[in-house]
C-alpha cells in the first residue's frame, strides 16, 4: 500500500484536488463519509488530508467551526473538470445541502474543486483552480499534508510556502487522521 501512496504522491499534479467541508449535523462523520463516496470517483485510493477543525470564513455571525480535509483523486479516464463538478454538487445534495438562501451558510457538506491536474477555466459556472484556495488556511493546511510541493496553475509558489506566508487570523487545529 505504501508503494501505492508513494507513487500517487509523485503524480499530484495530475489529480483532482477536492476540498470537503462541514458546520452542520455530524461534521466529523459528513467529511469522512464524503470521502468514503468520492473514492468511488477516483481510479486509485484518495490522498487523504487529516481532519482539521477551521473557524468560519465569511460565514453569517454565529455560525459553528468547520471540519475541513483535502483529498486528491485520479479522475477516471474522460473526467472532465466539469462533469467531475456535477458529480461533486450531486453529492452535495445527497447529504442534505439545500440551495444557498444565505451565502456560506451552515452546511452538512460542502465540496469544493480546487484543482484539476493543470486545467484552468473561467467561465461563469466555475473557475480553476480555485480563484481563493491559495488564501484559505482551511484549504492549505490539509492540502499541505498530500501535496506540500504542488504548485496550483497561476501560482508561483509550492502550497507549503504559501501556507507559510499566509497572512491570516483564521484558527486550525488537527482533529485527527482521516486513513
Amino acid at each position: 500500500m505504501k508503494f501505492k501512496v508513494q507513487s500517487l504522491k509523485s503524480k499530484v499534479g495530475e489529480l483532482a484536488i477536492v476540498a470537503l467541508g462541514s458546520n452542520w449535523g455530524d461534521s466529523r462523520l459528513n467529511i469522512l463519509r464524503g470521502m468514503e463516496r468520492l473514492e468511488e470517483l477516483s481510479d486509485r485510493p484518495l490522498l487523504r488530508s487529516s481532519l482539521w477543525q477551521t473557524t468560519p470564513v465569511d460565514c453569517p455571525p454565529g455560525s459553528p467551526p468547520f471540519v475541513n480535509a483535502v483529498v486528491g483523486l485520479v479522475p477516471r479516464p474522460r473526467e472532465t473538470p466539469e462533469s467531475l463538478l456535477a458529480k461533486l454538487q450531486a453529492l452535495e445534495r445527497e447529504f442534505g445541502r439545500q440551495p444557498k438562501k444565505v451565502l456560506n451558510e451552515p452546511r452538512p457538506l460542502d465540496l469544493d474543486l480546487i484543482a484539476f491536474g493543470s486545467e484552468t477555466r473561467a467561465i461563469s459556472e466555475f473557475a480553476l483552480p480555485h480563484p481563493r484556495a491559495h488564501q484559505r488556511r482551511f484549504v492549505l493546511q490539509p492540502l499541505s499534508e498530500i501535496a506540500p510541493d504542488l504548485v496550483l496553475p497561476g501560482q508561483a509558489k509550492a502550497v507549503e510556502q504559501m501556507l507559510r506566508e499566509l497572512p491570516s487570523n483564521e484558527s486550525v487545529r488537527k482533529l485527527a487522521d482521516a486513513a
